[in-house]
């Protein structure tokens, strides 16, 4: 018995001294465990989807609300009926308006159940951008790789039926705007969108929707896949109000409290993912990375960093300051 009649186990028999060897055997296990023990609670967190909610007052004063549902990198696989399940759900949000930054799919046969899924959402206003995984498979990546820098475009990779989703999704009303520009109604507003190829993999052409706001639009938003600050800025310094973008996964691997390591970008990890700001000049827009709903197939965990949806509400600033 220990002491305060508390019972003490040695792990080595008293009759054996502790040895070096014993002393780093005993500790390669206690690592190993852990180490199991992370890996299982990440694998468990990359399935425990959550809705997050966000105010953002970028609307002219006295102006109502405009709702707008966030989705990206969804990477859907056939076989993700939970992810699915997540995804049905959102289209009770009912939003005024949604926005996809791209990587929806992992597999070509993902693509029906993912449009079954997401078929109330696509009776909203919407607009959409593609990711790499919106052309071609994902192939293999050691999931600790991701905390050691960016990733890069393997070559030979099979191709997806990208223009099955776009000719869905444009059927549906939605807008395309991959190096294009679009204007939409929403909640009898009138929104202008531009949007980005995605810029990691140098898809990007700003060139193509730059300019001067229309005068006319009631707010202008920006859209791309990865937030490269070369689109950031170029986005923000044309005024560009409010900018959408997914890619980072939110960090995937991360210390606690959502604290990112790497955001495979150049943007800073500290805006990895949630809202913040960003400034070009004497210009500020305000930035919304989604974390995304899912994973590469290849690396399945998430720690510290819940797969997501966002619904925003857009209110109106507090003066016209």
């Amino acid at each position: 018995m220990g002491r305060a009649g508390v019972d003490v186990y040695c792990l080595v028999p008293v009759d054996q001294p502790m040895t070096a060897t014993r002393r780093l055997t005993l500790a390669a296990g206690g690592l190993l465990g852990l180490a199991g023990a992370v890996t299982a609670a990440a694998w468990v967190e990359a399935r425990a989807f959550v809705l997050r909610r966000v105010t953002v007052p970028v609307l002219p004063f006295g102006s109502p609300q405009i709702r707008v549902l966030h989705l990206s990198d969804i990477h859907l696989m056939p076989y993700q009926k939970r992810k699915l399940r997540f995804v049905a759900s959102l289209g009770a949000l009912d939003p005024d308006l949604v926005i996809s930054t791209g990587d929806n799919v992992s597999r070509a046969e993902a693509i029906e159940p993912l449009l079954e899924a997401l078929s109330p959402l696509m009776a909203r206003p919407g607009a959409f951008v593609f990711g790499s995984n919106d052309f071609v498979e994902p192939t293999f990546r050691n999931p600790a790789s991701y905390l050691f820098g960016n990733s890069t475009v393997a070559k030979d990779r099979k191709l997806l039926p990208t223009w099955q989703l776009q000719d869905a999704f444009t059927d549906a009303g939605w807008v395309y705007l991959d190096n294009a520009a679009a204007r939409l109604s929403v909640a009898g507003r009138t929104v202008d969108l531009r949007g980005t190829g995605d810029a990691h993999n140098a898809l990007d052409d700003y060139s193509a929707v730059s300019g001067p706001l229309a005068p006319d639009a009631d707010l202008t938003l920006g859209v791309t896949h990865a937030p490269y600050q070369r689109v950031l800025d170029a986005m923000t310094a044309d005024g560009v109000q409010m900018i959408f973008a997914g890619h980072t996964h939110g960090g995937q691997i991360c210390l606690p409290v959502n604290r990112a390591i790497i955001d495979n970008c150049d943007l800073p990890v500290e805006q990895a993912s949630g809202l913040s700001t960003w400034t070009t000049g004497s210009q500020t827009s305000w930035l919304h990375v989604s974390a995304g709903i899912g994973t590469s197939p290849t690396a399945p965990i998430r720690l510290f960093c819940r797969p997501e949806a966002t619904l925003l509400r857009l209110v109106a600033r507090d003066s016209d300051s």
